[in-house]
């Protein structure tokens, strides 16, 4: 052994240092790596492309690496050992303790922290030589993975499952969106938030309640039909005979002049008015945006098991769940919920909870009732005669006003 070079013993070391450093790295890279964003650079990017075919087979590729390291720090080892007898009077522990400092500094920790920050880099980087161990340990992989396998399959793992990991359902593609979306307009990432909470709303979620709904009615006169529709918000409305309940169909606003004259002439309207569809009020908002789709219509009367009218929705409702009400929208719900300095608001009874918990960015319970009114008289089990106080999860609610057996005006305060 005395033939041995010392510097040559000391570069080979080196070397193996830096392979079992690599091992490490790619190791720590590849695994942390982001496949979303992968995919995104293997767009211009050789190397990510091949990163993500190593990483269809994650056995293969860790036992590949894992190999490689092992060899790497055992050949260490073995130089290490070789150097402290041939040159420094055979203490071969300390040459153990001094490369294991060594390979936990600059062949463990380090590289693993580097690959950690910028995985994606790493491993696009990295995956060429990864690729090439693969083949040159192909026959040692397969014999590891042969008793590995075996092993796995005691505890039901399936190697190759992992690429279904990557799926993300509605809720996990939500969280991703408001914990790590800063790089995405605040705007748009509401709007992607409230796209994915479409297939959980119901269309009685976002729906004009019954007593709101705003139509034309025939047996008023034609200067009230006229501001109604000259104040419309929507371009179509729904045309009854004394109550919505009783509706005749649903006029397209540009049919508005000729509607007009016909009930001036007391003509038939019939033929100016296109037919009323009606929605179940359990509709998804996804299915019922599919079918305003399908049916060329953007207004539906909603309806209860028993087929009696419960409200209305129209496209622009779901426009509006998705992107968030505009300038006169937003005012008037400024006046509909008055903020105080304490942090509490004053709001109407008929105030829809899902509005509130948006205007206020509170969480109220919506599962149930529909409305603040609503929602005080479920909890009571009974229609309050007398304003009362009462806590409903987390929120304190002071009746204020009640009027003909309503709940006029509330106080509501987040504890």
């Amino acid at each position: 052994m005395g033939t041995n070079s010392l510097s040559f013993l000391f570069l080979a070391l080196f070397v193996l240092l830096i392979f079992s450093a690599f091992s490490s790295g790619s190791e720590t890279g590849m695994m942390a790596s982001n496949k979303v964003k992968l995919r995104n650079l293997s767009k211009g990017t050789k190397g990510a492309k091949r990163a993500l075919k190593l990483l269809q087979r994650p056995d293969i590729l860790l036992s590949s690496i894992l190999i490689g390291n092992n060899f790497a720090n055992i050949l260490a080892s073995a130089i290490v050992t070789i150097i402290m007898i041939d040159y420094f009077g055979g203490n071969v522990l300390l040459g153990s303790i001094i490369l294991t400092l060594v390979i936990l500094v600059f062949s463990e920790i380090t590289p693993k922290t580097i690959a950690s920050v910028y995985p994606e880099n790493f491993a696009t980087k990295s995956s060429w030589l990864l690729k090439l161990l693969v083949i040159i340990f192909k026959p040692l992989v397969w014999l590891t993975n042969i008793v590995s396998s075996r092993i796995l399959k005691i505890f039901n793992v399936d190697p190759l499952g992992s690429a279904s990991n990557d799926d993300l359902n509605t809720e996990e593609l939500r969280t991703l969106l408001d914990e790590h979306g800063d790089l995405i307009p605040n705007q748009s990432r509401e709007m992607l938030s409230s796209i994915l909470g479409m297939e959980e709303l119901t269309v009685e979620d976002i729906m004009t309640p019954h007593a709101e709904i705003i139509g034309i009615d025939i047996t008023d006169s034609i200067e009230a039909a006229q501001e109604i529709i000259k104040s419309s918000y929507y371009s179509r409305l729904p045309v009854f005979k004394g109550s919505i309940d009783s509706v005749i169909g649903v006029l397209h606003l540009k049919e508005s002049h000729q509607f007009i004259e016909a009930l001036e002439e007391e003509t038939n309207i019939k033929d100016l008015l296109s037919e009323t569809t009606f929605i179940s009020q359990s509709t998804t908002i996804s299915t019922q945006l599919n079918k305003f789709q399908q049916q060329d219509n953007n207004l539906s009367l909603v309806v209860d098991e028993y087929g009696e009218i419960q409200g209305l929705l129209t496209l622009e409702d779901i426009f509006t769940e998705i992107v968030g009400k505009f300038g006169a929208a937003r005012a008037e719900l400024e006046k509909e919920f008055l903020k105080k300095k304490d942090g509490s608001v004053i709001a109407d009874g008929n105030s829809r909870i899902r509005e509130l918990n948006n205007f206020m960015d509170w969480d109220i319970d919506e599962d149930g009732s529909k409305t603040i009114n609503g929602a005080i008289t479920d909890f009571l089990d009974q229609i309050p005669q007398e304003n009362v106080c009462l806590e409903i999860g987390n929120y304190r609610i002071e009746i204020l006003k009640i009027e003909d057996n309503f709940i006029s005006k509330a106080k509501i305060h987040r504890k």
